[in-house]
This record gives C-alpha cells, sequence and structure tokens, in this order.
C-alpha cells in the first residue's frame, strides 16, 4: 500500500494522544509541568462557513474521486480557508502551515498582491491562447528570464512540475540525439507515464515500462553509502554510464534537494563534477527547482547555485504560482531551437490569469525580501531542530536549508532504523496541537516542514516547542 496509506495507527495512536492533557514533563534533567505550546496571535478573524461539512465531503469524494487519492490524518480535515501561513477548518479552527500545499504556497494564502493581480486580469480576459499575442505571457517570460543565471533566456510555460519534467526530457533528448535518462535514486519528478520512470521511490510507481531510464547512487549525506564524499558518487554515475549505456546519455536530472524523497540535500560539491561527466557523455544537465526554487532556501534563489552550477535546462512549478495551475520550462535558445522542428503547444501554458499571477509572485518575493527572510528564520528553527536532537534519541537527522527543512525520525541512531509508527503518531499529535507538517522519505519517517514563505520565528518557535512537547510524551 505504501506510506502513504499508512497514516492511521489505530489504536496506538489513540493511546497516546490524549486530547484532554495539557501538561508534560521536561526532560534532560529540566524537570518541570509546562501548559502545551500556544501558537501566535493572528490578526485575522475567517468567514463563518455554512458549506457542507466533512463527514458529507468524504462521502462525496469516496463516490467520485479516484479512491488512489489519500488523505492526511485519521479524521481528514476540511480545510476551507486560508490567510496567509494559516489555515483554517470548518469549525474555524486555525493550523500553522508548515507544508504549504505541498511545497506550492510560496508567498501565502490568498495573499492580496497577488489575489488583485488574478482578479483585475480574470476581468479582462480569462483565457487566449499563444496563438494570439498577449502582454501578460511576454511579461511574465521577461521577468522569469531575469531571474535566471547565463544563457538561459527562453521560457516554455505548462501547467504543473509533471509537464515540466516531461518537456524537458523531450528537449533533452532532441537536443542530445541521444534516449538514455539519468537520474537519482529516492528522487521524484512526477507521476505520468514518462516522468514516474524519472521517479524512484517505489511509493509512487506503477509496473509499467518506464523507458531508457538510469536510476545512480543517490549522495545522501545521512544515508548515502559514500557519506558526504561528492567524488565517489560522482565516479558510480561515471562507472555507471561505462557499463550501463552505449556511453552516450540524454541528460541528467536531480532536485538539489530533494522533496518527496524527504529534503535530502546533496553532498556538497556533487553537481558540479557530475554536470561535467553527463556533458561529456553528450548528455544536457537538467535542474528540477519544482520545490526549491524562488528563494525558498534562502542562501539563493534557485537551488542549483547552492552547487554552485549553471544547468542547460531548468523545470519549476508550485511556489512559481503560489497555488496557481502553473510551471516552466527555461533553457537556452539553442536547446529551445530542437522544438522547432515540429510544432510544440500548449493551451493553457502562458494563460493570461496565471502568467498575471505568476508576476505578482517574483514581484511579492522581491518586495516583501522573502529569499532574506527565508534564510533568516530557516536558521533560526534549524538551530532550534538541532538543540532538540540532542533532546531527544529519536532524532537522527536534521537537515536542509531556508524553509525547506527535513526532521528524520529513528528508533536507533546507530543502525538509522526508520521510527515509522512514531512518526505517524506524532503526526497526528502535531495536528492536535494545530501544526500541519508533511511526511516524506521511502518509508514516510521524515518530517517535511516547508512552509509559506512569510513563516515567522514566532512560528518557527512554536513548531519546535510543539514537536518538543509531543516527543516527550513518547
Amino acid at each position: 500500500m505504501g506510506w502513504n496509506r499508512n497514516f492511521v495507527i489505530g489504536s496506538f495512536v489513540g493511546s497516546l494522544i490524549n486530547k484532554s492533557r495539557r501538561t508534560w514533563w521536561l526532560g534532560s534533567g529540566n524537570v518541570g509541568l509546562h501548559s502545551a505550546p500556544e501558537m501566535p496571535t493572528f490578526d485575522y478573524e475567517p468567514k463563518p462557513y455554512k458549506g457542507p461539512l466533512a463527514d458529507e465531503v468524504l462521502e462525496k469524494r469516496k463516490r467520485y474521486l479516484g479512491s488512489s487519492l489519500f488523505y492526511f490524518y485519521q479524521n481528514p480535515l476540511n480545510i476551507v480557508e486560508g490567510k496567509m501561513q494559516y489555515l483554517y477548518d470548518e469549525n474555524g479552527r486555525r493550523y500553522l502551515d508548515a507544508f504549504a500545499g505541498i511545497v506550492t504556497v510560496s508567498c501565502g494564502h490568498c495573499h492580496p498582491d497577488i489575489l488583485n493581480a488574478i482578479t483585475k486580469q480574470s476581468k479582462l480576459l480569462q483565457h487566449a491562447t499563444t496563438i494570439y499575442l498577449h502582454h501578460a505571457i511576454a511579461d511574465f517570460a521577461e521577468g522569469l528570464a531575469s531571474k535566471m543565471p547565463g544563457n538561459l533566456k527562453v521560457v516554455y510555460f505548462v501547467n504543473s512540475g509533471t509537464e515540466a519534467n516531461e518537456l524537458a526530457t523531450l528537449m533533452a533528448r532532441l537536443y542530445s540525439g541521444n534516449l538514455g535518462m539519468i537520474a537519482l535514486r529516492n528522487a521524484y519528478h512526477g507521476g505520468s507515464s514518462n516522468t514516474i520512470g524519472l521517479t524512484s521511490l517505489n511509493t509512487w510507481k506503477y509496473p509499467i515500462p518506464q523507458g531508457e531510464i538510469h536510476h545512480v547512487v543517490n549522495p545522501n549525506p545521512y544515508r548515502g553509502v559514500f557519506g558526504s564524499d561528492a567524488k565517489r558518487y560522482a565516479e558510480d554515475l561515471q562507472d555507471h554510464i561505462h557499463h550501463g549505456t552505449s556511453g552516450r546519455v540524454a541528460g541528467f536530472i536531480a532536485e538539489t534537494i530533494q522533496g518527496v524523497g524527504g529534503a535530502v540535500e546533496l553532498a556538497p560539491g556533487y553537481l558540479k563534477l557530475v554536470y561535467d561527466i553527463v556533458r561529456k557523455a553528450g548528455g544536457v544537465c537538467i535542474a528540477d527547482e519544482v520545490q526549491t526554487g524562488f528563494g525558498r532556501t534562502g542562501s539563493h534563489y534557485w537551488g542549483f547555485e547552492t552547487q554552485g552550477v549553471i544547468p542547460d535546462i531548468v523545470t519549476m512549478a508550485k511556489g512559481i504560482g503560489n497555488g496557481l495551475p502553473l510551471g516552466a520550462v527555461v533553457t537556452t535558445p539553442e536547446i529551445a531551437s530542437v522544438l522547432a522542428q515540429k510544432i510544440q503547444f500548449n493551451t493553457f501554458g502562458g494563460n493570461p490569469v496565471c502568467s498575471a499571477g505568476g508576476l505578482a509572485v517574483l514581484n511579492v518575493i522581491d518586495k516583501e525580501k522573502r529569499q532574506m527572510h527565508c534564510a533568516e528564520v530557516g536558521s533560526h528553527m534549524i538551530g532550534r531542530l538541532r538543540d532538540l536532537q540532542q533532546k531527544h534519541d529519536i532524532i537522527g537527522d536534521v537537515r536542509g536549508r531556508g524553509l525547506m527543512v527535513g526532521i528524520e525520525l529513528v528508533t536507533d541512531r546507530k543502525q538509522k532504523t526508520p521510527a515509522k509508527a512514531e512518526t505517524a503518531v506524532l503526526f497526528e499529535s502535531l495536528r492536535e496541537l494545530g501544526i500541519l507538517v508533511g511526511k516524506g522519505g521511502l518509508h514516510g519517517n521524515v518530517f517535511r516542514i516547508k512552509p509559506p514563505m512569510c513563516f515567522t520565528k514566532d512560528d518557527a518557535d512554536f513548531l519546535v516547542d510543539a514537536l518538543d512537547y509531543a516527543m516527550s510524551k513518547l
């Protein structure tokens, strides 16, 4: 069934979560009685909700939507409103959104500047494809290209990260004249019939033909066979090209920080070594920035910049639209030209409403200095989490940068045994305390902390204190 179906641990969870209990004993010698942490104040009153309640929505969903769709929590939340870094359920209860709609809400739920741009454009023209001229797509492409280094200046708009990676793979194969694509184990690049081949987590892979795809050893500093030794991981990739391919490849694709795989940051220096190897083998280098882009890492605007490289193709989605169905591929004029041999078209790619919203996202990130904010808040939170790691043995690893953070939970630090059941208990506990986080990794034992980029230090403190509270109960 996969870890994403195993959020419910049944009576085990229920026995450890006492909704009425609001006191706990501090560990590590700091013995004292404390109340549960309080959520930071927030000056916003949600509108009274008069729509269908959770049970009705769930019943209708089960009846009319595919059974492959999963949901979080024993009692799934009926989320009806959002404002900046907070969400509200049908009862008006506020939750700290530390997962941002799966790393999608970059500027904040219902950010006024983005809403205004979307509304203004919607009142004028909702749709016109690229067979006609419209300034919104051109303005957005210009704004996006201005954020890219080197000669990455040609933009193609699509509707999702999966579509972006599909198009990037097509470009790589056409430009190189080769078929074989190299990806990393533990990667996630989409769920379509083609990108499912690039993805390397069995949870998300159906048993279908997956084409010329090669998965090499993941340069995971925590669990990887070579630790943080980027050179040895790069040598493994070179060895695979020698033995597992014709010697020529179409391209290499990687997330700089693996998202679904559990916020795994690649070994330092890895991409610089690998990009050189791949290009010598005739391939192009693709950076999947679907989760790491737009300043989220804090130190840089794009995740690949943390590795000191410039890719040949960059794919992006999620945070690009703050919730709009929007994605993009940016590449060089030379690589882009290969698509001109046929007609390349996307009905909704560059839709004027999405383009107006996307440009507003770029402007908000700049105006509100969100990249710097991610660096400051993320550094504060990671520091506090590493202090918490010294207190609770269940925390095996704290990793990431900016507001893209992973907390890997283990039952044995030496063996790094995944704490699957305990993670599920804590997952429910955090929800009870008013915090919504994500889960990742092959075994679902990594908390993914990737909130909207308006997340504050007070929010970070509340999250860490809540983790401490919940872990102390274990």
